[in-house]
């Protein structure tokens, strides 16, 4: 397999779980997330998609970088596996809050998604160190959804 088409499989992978959580979960956006009460910092629904987007296909690609170091490494093979357990809590977290509706739920789970993107991050460090800075957009953006899922919590 060529070095490009790694990389492009995981971003294609990584934006098929992210955009079929949301999928499964759209109907919430526009009924039940209206009505509840939000923190005054709360974006505009259009600046979710293209955001998520983004750091979907740049999470694809960094994971696509280290695969493309050889799945023999030991190394390699537990940060694809943690990488893999964390895309599924990324998916997961639409279920849990637009899906059942259930923004406490949520939140325990958004912070142990944050904390399987530190680990798998530093673990991408080690292996590839360009790898883990291309996810500071994306731990900036948890962090930021960390604190609006809590509000959003707290609010309702």
């Amino acid at each position: 397999m060529t070095p490009i088409l790694r990389p492009l499989i995981c971003a294609l992978i990584c934006l098929i779980i992210g955009g079929g959580s949301g999928f499964l979960t759209s109907d919430s956006i526009s009924t039940w997330y209206v009505d509840i009460q939000k923190p005054f910092f709360n974006p505009p629904n259009w600046v979710f998609s293209p955001v998520w987007t983004t750091l979907y296909t740049i999470m694809g690609i960094s994971a696509g970088l280290i695969w493309n170091t050889g799945v023999k490494n030991k190394k390699t093979k537990k940060a694809l596996w943690f990488f893999a357990i964390h895309i599924l809590l990324n998916g997961l977290w639409s279920l849990l809050f637009f899906g059942l509706k259930n923004p406490e739920l949520a939140f325990i789970e958004i912070i142990l998604l944050m904390a399987s993107i530190i680990y798998y991050t530093q673990l991408f460090y080690n292996i590839r160190p360009l790898t883990a800075w291309l996810q500071i957009p994306y731990i900036f953006w948890v962090s930021f959804a960390t604190i609006l899922n809590g509000s959003i919590a707290w609010l309702n």
